[in-house]
């Protein structure tokens, strides 16, 4: 079956390309191997000078990998340019910090001298998604191959030519071949790959369903697996919060990438003497938003990525509207051959609905109200997702205190939730397990050894 780039915007195929055969997997899985062997004995000073020639890369060709991450996956334009700005961001950042993270530890015992020595592992695989088809791979791959290690990338299969052009920038940078691959295969070839006894960790982002099978499989191989999988992030507005940024801010965290972000705020817990003030901004803000084509910098919001997402997102939020859902901002998925959906914002979101116990991946706000800060917090905590959230607030010692009872990998407090290279990144529950990113990211794929002297 060919692996296509079906342009969201247009409903056009642009490209086609064939899957890797059996033998071109073989190929790239011995490269691999090979050049870890010697990968893994290089210093850091070469590493770094490697990397550094990636940055330069992604920032003196911005606007070529933006048009890619657009055309293939709908994104608006100026937030490619962003993605990829922030790819650069990452490499330089490990650039410049892999060889003091990764360091030998000492560690006082009765020994003469004892350590931990941080070692590479080998061939990681990354499977991941096409929402952020170019930061998720490198915010793996920067450390991972600034660690020593090496990596093959099976990316999402609407995103094949974003997969192909990393690649081509880690070869344009100098690494020696076989550093960093794609391999083209659909979803069901994956297993074959975890199982190969060259692939020595897996990490993925993606749904829970992709996460659980990736780790029953990884498991019974005894392999170490990182998962970043979905979430329902919640957005607390207490009633002593600056309602006017909150609302800014609530809008954009719900439309960034057309709501198509694991960290977007999907439910809004708003404290009752606020909230139909907070309802209101709302609104105003997200129908102002403007829609058009995404390549072009007027566009606030595009297209879903493909047009069965548009469809699945309609019908949970018609299931929530059968069962008291009421919308405040009504549009929702016309019924054609597309995948555009335009935003929406439901209130009276109750247990049960999908839109409350679902994430919801695509510009579609869900509100609950709360009697009072421990009410909001109960609400927040009543997920089986934990990836992010966010608290605002003017009291700054009360949302610490919240946000140190909140069940969530990250909370920022008057600030939207976002990923950077400096702060570690993952979830708890269902959002996986596992952190990318800061000096504990790239601690995930090497071996911990413990040396001790006598």
């Amino acid at each position: 079956m060919a692996i296509q780039t079906l342009n969201p915007a247009t409903g056009k195929v642009e490209k086609t390309f064939d899957p890797h055969t059996e033998a071109e997997i073989e190929t790239m899985l011995a490269k691999g191997e090979k050049a870890f062997q010697t990968w893994r004995h290089s210093n850091f000073t070469h590493r770094s000078e490697l990397m550094r020639f990636v940055q330069g890369e992604l920032a003196g060709n911005t606007e070529k990998y933006a048009r890619i991450i657009t055309a293939e996956m709908g994104k608006p334009i100026q937030q490619s340019r962003g993605e990829v700005r922030k790819c650069a961001l990452a490499c330089e950042y490990y650039a410049a910090n892999a060889e003091t993270f990764l360091a030998d530890e000492l560690i006082k015992t009765g020994a003469t001298r004892s350590y931990i020595a941080y070692e590479p592992l080998g061939i990681i695989l990354a499977i991941m998604p096409w929402n952020f088809p170019f930061w998720q791979v490198f915010r793996f791959a920067a450390p991972a191959i600034m660690a020593g290690n090496v990596g093959i990338l099976k990316h999402a299969s609407n995103v094949p030519q974003c997969a192909l052009a990393i690649q081509e920038i880690f070869t344009k940078a100098g690494f020696p071949e076989g550093i960093f691959q794609t391999v083209l295969v659909e979803s069901d070839g994956v297993d074959v790959l975890i199982k190969d006894e060259r692939i020595k960790a897996v990490t993925l982002t993606g749904s829970e369903g992709a996460g659980a099978h990736v780790a029953s499989v990884a498991g019974k191989e005894i392999k170490k697996t990182v998962l970043e999988l979905g979430g329902s992030d919640a957005f607390v507005v207490l009633q002593d919060a600056d309602l006017e940024l909150a609302a800014e801010n609530a809008v954009r965290s719900r439309m960034i990438n057309t709501g198509q972000s694991c960290i977007a705020a999907k439910r809004f817990i708003v404290e009752e003497p606020v909230a139909e003030e907070f309802i209101r901004k709302m609104k105003e803000k997200m129908a102002n938003l403007k829609s058009g084509d995404p390549a072009s910098d007027e566009a606030d919001f595009g297209p879903l990525a493909r047009k069965d997402l548009a469809e699945s997102l309609q019908k949970q939020v018609e299931k929530s509207v059968a069962q008291g859902a009421e919308k405040v901002l009504d549009g929702g998925h016309a019924e054609n051959d597309s995948a555009w959906f335009k935003p929406m914002i439901l209130k009276n979101v109750k247990p049960g609905m999908p839109a409350y116990e679902e994430e919801m991946f695509g510009p579609v706000a869900a509100v609950m109200v709360a009697k009072d800060a421990e009410d909001a917090l109960r609400i927040a905590n009543d997920s089986r997702f934990g990836l992010g959230a966010s608290i605002w607030t003017n009291d700054h010692k009360k949302g610490q205190e919240l946000a140190r009872r909140m069940e969530s990998g990250a909370v920022f407090i008057n600030a939207l939730v976002a990923s950077s290279p400096e702060m570690p990144f993952g979830g708890i529950k269902k959002s996986g397990y596992g952190r990318e990113l800061s000096y504990v990211g790239i601690r995930e794929f090497v071996n911990q050894k413990s040396i001790w002297l006598a």
